[in-house]
């Protein structure tokens, strides 16, 4: 017998990405087909680019100027979420909430490396030189790189955040298992309240360096994830996602109102040969049906452009869910880490809408909006491993009609 009073709803949303600031702007972005993309910048490559944001709004002047772009994404976003789900002054529910962060290696110092690498190949001792700059010229890091607690460490402290903290790196599949564990935690009675997300800033030479020796960098011009071919990528985007997750019991008491209930995580990460994601996401799918309806379901697809796993995505999409669909991928990019809870974010307001956006201009694949929409399956298929998928359904509230 279900337990309803750990049922798991999400009662924020804070959100940031080159479609806009905030939930009502994104759904707004979407539901018009407006798509965020600079062909120019880093060209060849297209990349999804943060919207203005004022960043002081949630996080103060002098830790704005002390953050990294990927900190101040997620920091921002954090307090958005909180803001929206009423908990910003609750200080009691905030020592005792988790916080779970999922995000990739912070920002590289790139023009401070420069001068390095300048130097080392003209020093009279090569090693020496390299030490002496290394431990003098870069700020404190590992790996020449922020690591990801950082940022969980500016939200713990910024917004009085005193309960369990958990970090995950790991590309797609880590913003997939920070969604995972703590709706098990909060249904199995372990947690209350969560507060889950992370952040990429896509906006960086580093990214398109390493992501260019696996081939995985779209090159103009921009096509929707569906259409970019046999040698498909990714056009990396930036954004900053966190959700405020809660037991029904708990949100129901102080009076809190749901987008929607996430009822069922699933995660794999199978080995990546001929057909295996396509079996994946059989195997994952025939989980969920029992509780699908499907003539009001339908899903918000991860898919990367990358292939040839989106093209098996597709054909299941197509040939065996059945349900109508959505690629985030094609409004705003790929964002790494956090592209899961962000389409699980998106999900939730389309549940809550209680119908699917209209498909990108032009995109034959997706097909018509279909109708009324209460249940919303979200896949993610990592670019190079990790595939997820999870079950996320509109909440009737008590006496409601």
């Amino acid at each position: 017998m279900t337990d309803t009073a750990r049922e798991v709803w999400i009662t924020g949303i804070g959100i940031v990405s080159a479609l806009g600031d905030g939930p009502a702007a994104h759904w707004d972005a979407l539901d018009a087909g407006r798509i965020v993309v600079d062909t120019t910048t880093f060209a060849p490559y297209v990349v999804h680019p943060l919207a203005a944001v004022e960043f002081e709004r949630q996080v103060g002047r002098k830790h704005v100027r002390q953050m990294e772009p990927w900190q101040r994404i997620g920091t921002y976003a954090a307090g958005s979420a909180l803001d929206d789900a009423g908990l910003r002054s609750d200080e009691a529910v905030l020592a005792n909430a988790d916080l779970i962060v999922a995000t990739g290696t912070g920002e590289r110092d790139l023009p401070n490396e420069d001068v390095i690498l300048a130097g080392w190949s003209k020093a009279a001792d090569p090693a020496a030189f390299l030490n002496e700059r290394l431990m003098n010229d870069l700020r404190p890091r590992l790996f020449l790189a922020q690591l990801p607690n950082l940022l969980a460490g500016y939200i713990s402290i910024l917004f009085g955040l005193t309960g369990s903290s958990r970090t995950f790196i790991g590309e797609e599949s880590a913003g997939l298992d920070a969604l995972r564990i703590a709706v098990a935690r909060i249904a199995s009675g372990q947690s209350e309240v969560s507060i889950v997300g992370g952040a990429h800033n896509g906006e960086r030479k580093d990214l398109f360096l390493l992501y260019e020796f696996g081939g995985f960098n779209l090159r103009g011009p921009h096509v929707s994830v569906w259409e970019r071919g046999p040698t498909g990528a990714f056009a990396l985007g930036s954004a900053g996602i966190f959700v405020v997750l809660e037991a029904r019991a708990h949100a129901e008491r102080r009076g809190a109102s749901p987008y929607a209930r996430v009822s069922k995580v699933l995660a794999a990460r199978g080995p990546r040969r001929a057909g295996s994601v396509r079996a994946e996401l059989r195997r994952m799918w025939e989980a969920l049906r029992p509780d699908v309806e499907p003539g009001n379901a339908a899903a918000i697809s991860g898919a990367t452009g990358v292939e040839p796993a989106t093209k098996e995505e597709l054909s299941f999409l197509l040939e065996e869910a059945g349900v109508p669909f959505r690629a985030t991928g094609t409004y705003m990019g790929h964002a790494m880490e956090p592209q899961f809870l962000l389409n699980a974010a998106i999900a939730a307001l389309t549940a809550k809408h209680g119908r699917l956006f209209a498909p990108a201009r032009g995109e034959p694949a997706e097909g018509s909006s279909g109708g009324a929409v209460r249940q919303v399956v979200v896949t993610g298929v990592g670019h190079c491993r990790g595939e997820g998928m999870a079950l996320v359904e509109a909440v009737t509230l008590k006496g409601a009609g």
